[in-house]
């Protein structure tokens, strides 16, 4: 029962992420009508089938929290705040206001020649109205605080609160589904390869991200990101992509050290014995 209370309440939060844009932008309708219902629905689903179940499918340190628990805040903290900021074009509020401001600030820190938020505007720039501009800087500003955020989070407490022990022993095929210790030789030296490339592509991917999105613009026509529902998922990809990436290589990381230790007192056992 507490599992499938516990699959329940995940799902209803994958639900309010989908819809949160349309609830929190007044008067501005997607433009795909029933699609996000749909994708809201879909995405709810597998949620709650992954974590109704006891076996693990796809979803990776389930029993490991609070690593998906973080990456979701950070999504759903760039979601809100890219739809707070649109908003404030709308109907400006004191609030709306504050975080646009606050966005734009750190926005423009960002914001020199060949940085991951110069290029993003680059490529917004081709199809987005001049005016979306500066709420795309605002918005990438905000993006950029709440992965920081979350980075720096996630960091202290792999350092400080000894993640994952901290809540039990760690099972490697609950929490790492995909990951086969059989095949690919030495487990620890795969464990440090993939940490090393997950944190390499997610400090790339705000690079080559507005690259793709150039050139889909290019391949299959104009992609209009005058849009604010358009602006708000597409900021929020270019920002939680990384983010996850990184953190799964850090939580990488901190695994290959855990067998690093789990060798090192089982050689010393075998040693003393």
């Amino acid at each position: 029962m507490r599992r499938l209370v516990g699959a329940t309440l995940r799902a209803l939060c994958v639900l309010a992420l989908v819809i949160a844009p349309a609830l929190l932008l007044p008067g501005v309708s997607p433009s795909s009508g029933l699609l996000i219902p749909l994708i809201a629905l879909i995405a709810a689903a597998f949620t709650f089938m992954e974590y109704a179940t006891d076996y693990p499918s796809f979803v990776e340190f389930r029993d490991a929290p609070p690593f998906n628990r973080l990456r979701f805040a950070s999504l759903f903290g760039v979601v809100a705040l890219t739809a707070v900021v649109c908003a404030d074009v709308i109907e400006p509020t004191l609030f709306t206001g504050a975080m646009f401001s606050l966005g734009l600030l750190i926005g423009d820190l960002a914001d020199f020649p060949y940085s991951p938020v110069r290029l993003l505007l680059i490529a917004l720039a081709e199809t987005a109205p001049v005016s979306y501009l500066d709420i795309a800087l605002s918005a990438a500003g905000l993006a950029l605080l709440v992965s920081a955020a979350t980075l720096a989070a996630f960091a202290l407490l792999v350092r400080l609160l000894n993640w994952p022990l901290q809540s039990g022993a760690f099972n490697v095929w609950v929490n790492m589904p995909l990951f086969d210790p059989t095949s690919g030789g030495d487990v620890l030296l795969r464990l440090r390869r993939d940490a090393r490339l997950n944190v390499a592509i997610g400090c790339l991917v705000p690079f080559i991200l507005p690259a793709l999105v150039a050139l889909a613009g290019v391949l299959l026509g104009p992609l209009h990101f005058g849009d604010p529902h358009t602006l708000i998922w597409m900021m929020s990809v270019w920002a939680f992509l990384p983010t996850s990436m990184i953190m799964r290589g850090i939580a990488l990381h901190r695994v290959a050290d855990l067998v690093e230790e789990k060798r090192r007192r089982t050689y010393g056992e075998l040693a003393a014995a």
